[in-house]
């Protein structure tokens, strides 16, 4: 404890009560003086708890003299500064003749730390003072007695006053202390104080303890807690600007490696520090306030940007520069695309247009081929007839290039090896031409196939010869080149709505009079031309422009006044092998006798579809979309095809219906129509693989050719498979297995009453099948009006109606007694009439959904009933 025995008689011989305490408040030593003041032995207490060897009196209201006693010491160990109680209350036990006897006494305590060579507390070294005789009444008489100068009762009083005066303010202090402590832990940043010019820690948050190495420096200086510092000029010279200046000083973006835990990995932090000066108002600096925090996610997301801008503002001047270089290519480019997204508008347009232009040139035609037929031998009205023929085939030609321009014609690509099929049209070529016009065809050796619509390549090239002949104004030289070509992917940068790839090319060139780059940009619209007035449509090359872009591929147009015109079409290679031939029906017009569905929502298309169909000698059934549709196909009628529109009204979409149709008659052919196929039956510009199609407007011949193909096509594979397996519903047969529909012991009179189109007409078409006559209305107004003029056998009436219901229309011819027999149509099953109400008698209940074999049942039990 003492280096030399000299010190221990120095320390036994002091006057004053002097004891040391360890860290764990065990005495270790004590003066002569403090053992005798306590009446303690030495031997008795070294080694011994403070609190275990002093005695404890019972402690009364607001007496924490044995609380304020431990704190006291608790602060020396963690601040390591030395502590004052001003004066406590704490009992000796006194040796008398009586005995020990226990004394309440007074007590100035003086805590001092004794620190050891890294700085922590090794020992507490106590100085006490008694006092109890300032607080004693006989203290002013032992005054008053002996005389002593300077101390009267007042001043005593006054004393004893300020001391208890002191003892107060001391707890307060303390208490604002630790108010103070929390207030600094609750800072999310390091919160240190620097005291006096030696700059002394003299309070840390637990924030800024890994900036000290997680050592309690509380008493240390700056320079004993952070040796590495010594010698450093700039940090101190800044610590004297704030201490002696009064400067507040504010340090950003430094880095430091610290061990944000004990046990942790070092780690680099970047963290901003600001020092601010602490003084008593009006009086000089007293201390330094210190505040830091974790700048590092900032630091790192600020340099991340930072890099990030560096980066973009190179990408933006390279992107210049590229922009600067290649400013010609660039506006050539929106030009492309500008005129490619007019393109595609005028396409939609168009393409919508020639859908029902094409609806009406089917009525226009239908009617005029029944019509021929009408007027044979009247020389004068079949020219007339003949005339508006002829119109109706050019209104299709034109719906038809409408279409390829749209790129909405539903092309059958075929794999094809072009060499051949141009050779193949020198002959046609050579008659449009004419004499005067030198024809010259050169293909390469080793061409690639492509996979394209042959008919639809014939028609381009055809036009394109066409416009060439016009050019030369009939003499001239029109060469034909067909090659193969690679596009690369510089070439596609400066047209992008074309991919880099190998290609077949073909070359359409003439020695005409060229065009101007204000008609070059115009070329492939609709309906532009420089021909004169009656001598074209201004279709032909936007038709071409079209069939290319439906077909995967590029157009490019080269030309110069006065030196002719170069058209090259880039058709994309197809590696398959080259396609066979399609079989063309040729021949008579032919008929047949089988079942034909004909599904059509445009009432004048269906009605002349079905006058051409029933001409050709098929029986026909009809109806107005395709859930009416799959009411006659679930009925168990037997049909050998079905004929329907693609764009059609209602949830049941064409193509679904052909698959629910294939399903219930497993042989049934399927044949769409249309004018305009959207995406139903058509993708990328291609027809479905073994979808069939005949498109609006159709000729009688082309419709009996088509209808003829497909049924003997089938036919044959009948034939050569066998009868067919039942289909998937065990009740419903297929077309070779049909259920025969008995015929009607006779024939009925019906008045059918159906508010719903589709199912009345629907039910319509079932009863028609059984060999009725039937008169279909809406209302029961219009039924009452209908049996006032004509009789009926029957009264076929759905139960819910618009005004009076089905069920009182029943009644009233119930109660007529005129014999005519009822049958009640009810979507509540064979509960048609309300709850409480007289059952009618004499009528048939036929439930909702019902197929054809519930109306024959319904209709022979109601023609039983008596």
């Amino acid at each position: 404890m003492f280096d030399s025995i000299d010190s221990q008689k120095l320390f036994d011989a002091a006057p004053a009560p002097l004891m040391v305490l360890d860290r764990e408040l065990k005495y270790v030593t004590a003066n002569q003086a403090y053992l005798e003041a306590t009446s303690l032995r030495l031997d008795a207490v070294v080694g011994r708890n403070v609190f275990e060897v002093l005695p404890q009196v019972a402690q009364g209201p607001g007496d924490d003299g044995p609380r304020r006693f431990r704190e006291s010491l608790e602060r020396v160990l963690s601040r390591r500064l030395p502590d004052l109680v001003p004066m406590l209350a704490q009992p000796v036990m006194r040796s008398t003749r009586e005995g020990p006897v226990l004394e309440e006494r007074f007590w100035s305590f003086s805590h001092k730390p004794l620190l050891d060579s890294s700085g922590n507390v090794a020992f507490i070294l106590q100085h006490a003072v008694d006092v109890t005789d300032l607080r004693s009444t006989e203290t002013a008489k032992w005054a008053r007695e002996d005389r002593r100068e300077g101390f009267s009762p007042d001043q005593l009083a006054t004393l004893l006053g300020q001391v208890w005066t002191v003892q107060e303010n001391n707890k307060a202090l303390d208490d604002e202390r630790r108010y103070l402590r929390q207030l600094l832990e609750l800072f999310p940043g390091a919160v240190g104080i620097l005291r006096g010019p030696e700059y002394v820690w003299e309070m840390v948050n637990d924030n800024y303890l890994p900036f000290l190495g997680h050592r309690n420096v509380i008493g240390m200086s700056l320079i004993k807690s952070r040796p590495e510092l010594e010698g450093n000029k700039a940090i101190f010279d800044m610590l004297g600007r704030v201490f002696y200046q009064g400067e507040s000083v504010s340090m950003r973006g430094f880095k430091v490696a610290i061990r944000k835990k004990v046990d942790g990995p070092v780690e680099d932090m970047v963290v901003d520090f600001d020092y601010r000066p602490v003084r008593v108002q009006g009086g000089p600096v007293q201390a330094i306030l210190v505040y830091g925090q974790d700048v590092t996610e900032k630091a790192r997301a600020e340099a991340q940007v930072l890099h990030y801008q560096q980066h973009l503002e190179e990408l933006v001047r390279e992107r210049t520069r590229a922009l600067e270089e290649s400013e010609a290519e660039r506006r050539k480019t929106e030009a492309l695309l500008h005129q490619s997204q007019k393109m595609e508008a005028v396409g939609k347009l168009t393409g919508g247009v020639a859908h029902d232009f094409n609806n009406l040139l089917q009525v226009i035609a239908g009617n005029l081929q029944l019509l021929q037929r009408e007027v044979e031998g009247n020389e004068r009205a079949m020219t007339r007839v003949q005339t508006a023929a002829r119109a109706v085939d050019r209104g299709a030609k034109l719906a038809s290039q409408l279409l390829s321009f749209a790129r909405r014609q539903p092309l059958q690509p075929l794999v094809v090896n072009l060499s051949r099929l141009v050779r193949g049209m020198d002959e046609l070529l050579r008659r449009t031409l004419g004499e005067d016009v030198q024809l010259e065809t050169v293909t390469a050796g080793g061409l690639w196939n492509t996979a394209i619509d042959p008919n639809q390549l014939e028609n381009v090239i055809l036009n394109l010869a066409i416009n060439a002949r016009d050019a030369m104004d009939n003499n001239g030289k029109l060469t034909i080149e067909v090659s193969n070509a690679m596009l690369d992917d510089r070439y596609c940068r400066a047209h992008p709505e074309v991919l880099p790839g190998q290609y077949v090319l073909v070359a359409v060139s003439d020695t005409g009079t060229g065009m101007t780059p204000e008609v070059m940009e115009r070329a492939f619209e609709p309906f532009f031309t420089t021909k004169p007035e009656g001598r074209g449509t201004g279709l032909g090359l936007s038709m071409v422009y079209g069939f290319v872009k439906q077909s995967g591929g590029h157009i490019k147009l080269y030309s110069e006044v006065g030196h002719g015109t170069t058209i090259k079409l880039y058709l994309p290679r197809a590696l398959e092998a080259e396609s066979a031939d399609a079989k063309v029906v040729t021949g008579p017009i032919m008929g047949g006798t089988e079942t034909i569905l004909v599904v059509e929502d445009d009432a004048e298309v269906r009605a002349t579809v079905v006058e051409m169909v029933t001409e050709l000698g098929y029986r026909v059934l009809k109806a107005v979309d395709a859930q009416s549709a799959l009411v006659i196909l679930q009925s168990g009628v037997p049909i050998d095809m079905l004929f329907t529109d693609v764009v059609m009204p209602g949830p049941v979409r064409s193509p679904e219906l052909a698959k629910q149709a294939r399903t219930l008659i497993p042989d049934i052919e399927v044949l769409f129509t249309s004018g305009y196929t959207e995406n139903a039956i058509v993708h990328g510009g291609r027809l479905d693989a073994g979808v069939q199609l005949l498109s609006k407007p159709y000729s009688r011949e082309d419709l009996a050719r088509k209808l003829r193909q497909l049924l003997d096509n089938r036919q044959q594979r009948l034939a050569v498979r066998g009868p067919p397996r039942a289909a998937s519903t065990p009740t419903t047969p297929t077309t070779t297995e049909r259920a025969p529909v008995p015929a009607a012991s006779r024939r009925l009179r019906v008045l059918l009453v159906e508010d719903d189109e589709d199912v009345r007409s629907s039910a319509c078409e079932l009863m028609d099948l059984l060999g009725h006559e039937v008169l279909a209305v809406t209302s029961a107004e219009e039924a009452k009006g209908a049996m006032a003029a004509s009789n009926f056998d029957v009264l076929f009436t759905d139960v819910s109606l618009p005004g009076s219901s089905g069920v009182d229309l029943a009644r009233e011819v119930v109660g007529r007694k005129n014999g005519m027999k009822i049958i009640l149509a009810s979507g509540h099953g064979h509960v048609a009439l309300p709850r409480g109400e007289q059952p009618l008698e004499g009528v048939v209940v036929l439930p909702k959904p019902y197929a054809l074999p519930q109306i024959q049942q319904a209709l022979e039990q109601a023609v039983t009933l008596p």
